[in-house]
């Protein structure tokens, strides 16, 4: 079926051409960074996750969303998400790939992955968000495979996919989880040491994953013969409205917990991202920024009358994605790094070579993902 996309129109084709200029800027990028080592980036010995981490911590949220789809359609049996359901499947499978990259990018030495298969140690949470990222991807792509392969032949899938997709559905926020307890498990960083860490991240996971999901589904309803229902965009949004205002409502209990405590660490990190601290400011528009979106989309969103709007539906759906992008995706890492175990402030700032290599990471992304709803496109053109 992977022969389908090799035709498409102009626009396709500049679009594959698009993403494989930043591609092939991102593998030059890094080839830059392979052979001057880590280095060339804005990490440091006190900021030793940067960017790259914290995309991979974005972008497994985004993987685990699909089970949002999932959950209403193969649980409660919501026929209304049947359209969808391998939209959202394909997308975690483009997701987790990515994520898989951002940790190779981020390692001096890559080939020291080989070690976790090699020499695996239970132990390790890293072990286990190794063990579960991989098993979320091998189902994804059994699943989505093997549905679109059944649609081609215009029979039903096999019964043991259905089977797949119930183990699939923990298997989703297991992942989730699992890189939650990465940071809540570091009790050397106030910022992260949380017990609803990992509460935080399903609730920022499942609005941005839903969002971009609709995004894509609109898209496709613009761009494509793909044409998805409005009842299940409209259920979906609803999915995206009440996980944003879990999110902002679990983000206000740790705001809470650490001034009303009065706990020096718990506090500086907070006053780092939203005010500054000793003259250290670099976050405090991105983080203001993210409160203003995440407030405005949630507003709209719960107006059913705006919701229903296709135009402001899609802003309200960017302002949640890039309020979570902005809250995980850059101050949830960053700001666990303020301050150091010194008590002093290094603030980070991402190079040239780093923002390069994230594009390319995110372009392997977007092709692969475009390759797979053009497959997906073309065999249910035909059936």
């Amino acid at each position: 079926m992977l022969e389908k996309a090799l035709y498409g129109s102009k626009r396709y084709y500049a679009w594959i051409g698009f993403l494989l200029i930043i591609i092939i800027a991102g593998l030059s990028a890094y080839v830059r960074q392979f052979n001057y080592g880590l280095g060339v980036t804005g990490m440091s010995r006190d900021v030793t996750w940067g960017l790259y981490i914290s995309q991979f911590t974005f972008m497994v949220g985004v993987a685990a969303s699909a089970v949002m789809v999932a959950i209403p359609y193969y649980l409660h049996d919501y026929k209304v998400f049947g359209k969808i359901v391998i939209l959202g499947e394909f997308l975690a499978v483009s997701a987790v790939i990515v994520c898989m990259l951002f940790i190779f990018v981020d390692m001096g030495q890559p080939m020291r992955f080989l070690n976790l298969i090699l020499h695996p140690t239970p132990r390790s949470v890293m072990f286990w968000d190794m063990c579960v990222l991989m098993g979320y991807l091998l189902l994804n792509i059994f699943i989505g495979w093997t549905v679109l392969g059944a649609e081609k032949k215009g029979c039903p899938p096999p019964h043991w996919t259905k089977v797949l997709s119930y183990i699939a559905i923990p298997w989703a926020i297991s992942i989730h989880t699992e890189t939650a307890f990465l940071y809540a498990g570091l009790p050397g960083r106030y910022y992260w040491l949380s017990a609803i860490m990992a509460a935080r991240f399903l609730s920022s996971a499942f609005a941005a994953g839903p969002a971009l999901l609709i995004i894509l589904c609109l898209l496709l309803r613009r761009f494509t013969s793909f044409k998805t229902p409005s009842e299940a965009i409209q259920s979906l949004a609803k999915i995206v409205t009440y996980a944003m205002i879990a999110n902002v409502f679990f983000f206000m209990l740790e705001v809470f917990t650490a001034f009303y405590s009065n706990i020096p660490g718990h506090m500086a990190a907070l006053k780092y991202l939203f005010v500054g601290l000793e003259g250290h400011n670099n976050l405090v528009p991105f983080m203001w920024t993210a409160a203003v979106l995440a407030f405005l989309g949630i507003i709209l969103l719960l107006i059913p009358k705006m919701r229903r709007n296709e135009t402001v539906l899609t802003g309200a759906l960017v302002s949640v994605f890039v309020a979570a992008w902005l809250d995980k995706g850059l101050g949830l890492v960053l700001g666990g790094f303020v301050p150091n175990a010194f008590d002093h402030i290094t603030e980070y700032v991402p190079t040239a070579t780093e923002l390069t290599v994230i594009l390319g990471v995110y372009a392997i992304g977007f092709l692969l993902l475009t390759i797979l709803y053009k497959v997906l496109i073309a065999v249910r053109e035909q059936v």
